[in-house]
């Protein structure tokens, strides 16, 4: 097993810091592209793979079944921050199903947005499973089961959507599942290697609306996403952020512990990326400087200057340090 990469390091005052190693893969219509790292470490994809678990919502003819929108389809594949639209978005939709928000399985905790954040503590409201970043995600699991007619417990490893989910994770990386863990959403997260991952969502990028049906929902994701990237992230986070940069033509996720991908559908190409640390500003970092790098992100554009080089600012707005891509990185 190769050692991870060194790629992205902090200066203070002109001196190194620290530094963040990992392991990236970038993967093509011929294989890899490059790598970093390990192509064959093994790890969580964590939230980076919504979209592959929303593969059977629309494959199973569930999405049109209750005539869900592109946009309901990029909630689907998001880890929002919790905001009124969001949570507006997501209790219309339960309520559609004729469902509640007793009928998630996401559990609740605090919404990311400061917004709603603020206006819940004025309210003396308590946060619900609606303000739970992975709340559209589990309204797309309610939406399948219901079509399914399955069991209520859709997060059970043995239930039939989680059952489909692992099917479609196996087929899209091209390897059977190193094993699984349980997400902070409780949902089953199945683990896979890094390089899997890339060639999963380089099928995704070569994805066309004509093709068979697992083409036609690959399709369809990655433009909800791309399209739609206020309800994949939220106002101030990288996914947003990042996508709106790239005028809408890439879609990318993140990750708990600092995994992020990349769809790029004009180059057919996937990208992943693990910081093993878990450290964010690293994995933001590094997907930057791979999107710039394979010209579909301008260096300059403030999202990217925003996180490399990220310039650490102190509470008196002084400019103390600065991330910088490591050697072995560039």
């Amino acid at each position: 097993m190769k050692s991870a990469t060194p790629m992205v390091e902090l200066w203070r005052g002109g001196l190194f810091e620290s530094s963040h190693s990992g392991h990236a893969v970038i993967w093509g219509p011929g294989g890899i592209v490059q790598s970093w790292g390990d192509p064959e470490a093994v790890i969580f994809p964590r939230s980076s793979c919504k979209m592959i678990q929303a593969l059977p919502l629309v494959e199973s003819g569930a999405a049109d079944a209750v005539g869900l929108t592109d946009r309901h389809l990029a909630l689907s594949c998001a880890s929002h921050q919790g905001d009124a639209l969001h949570v507006d978005m997501t209790g219309r939709w339960l309520a559609n199903l004729g469902l509640g928000e007793p009928d998630l399985r996401c559990g609740a905790h605090e919404p990311y947005g400061r917004l709603e954040r603020d206006r819940l503590i004025r309210a003396d409201e308590a946060p619900c499973q609606l303000h739970n970043n992975c709340s559209g995600k589990h309204c797309g699991f309610l939406t399948v089961t219901q079509h399914m007619k399955a069991g209520p417990d859709y997060v059970e490893i043995d239930h039939p959507l989680q059952r489909a989910i692992r099917a479609a994770t196996e087929e899209v990386t091209g390897e059977t599942v190193a094993g699984h863990g349980i997400d902070g959403c409780s949902a089953p997260n199945f683990a896979v290697s890094i390089g899997g991952l890339a060639r999963a969502m380089a099928s995704f990028a070569a994805a066309r609306e004509g093709g068979d049906a697992r083409s036609r929902a690959m399709h369809r994701l990655t433009r909800a996403m791309a399209a739609h990237p206020e309800l994949v992230a939220g106002e101030g986070r990288s996914c947003t952020e990042l996508m709106r940069a790239m005028d809408h033509k890439v879609a990318i996720k993140t990750g708990a512990e600092a995994v992020f991908v990349a769809i790029i559908p004009a180059q057919q190409i996937g990208v992943a990326v693990k910081i093993t640390d878990g450290g964010t500003r690293a994995s933001e970092a590094v997907i930057t400087a791979i999107l710039t790098r394979l010209g579909v992100l301008n260096p300059a554009h403030p999202a990217a200057q925003k996180r490399l080089p990220a310039v650490q600012v102190n509470c008196r707005g002084l400019s103390v340090g600065e991330l910088r891509l490591a050697d072995t990185f560039v």
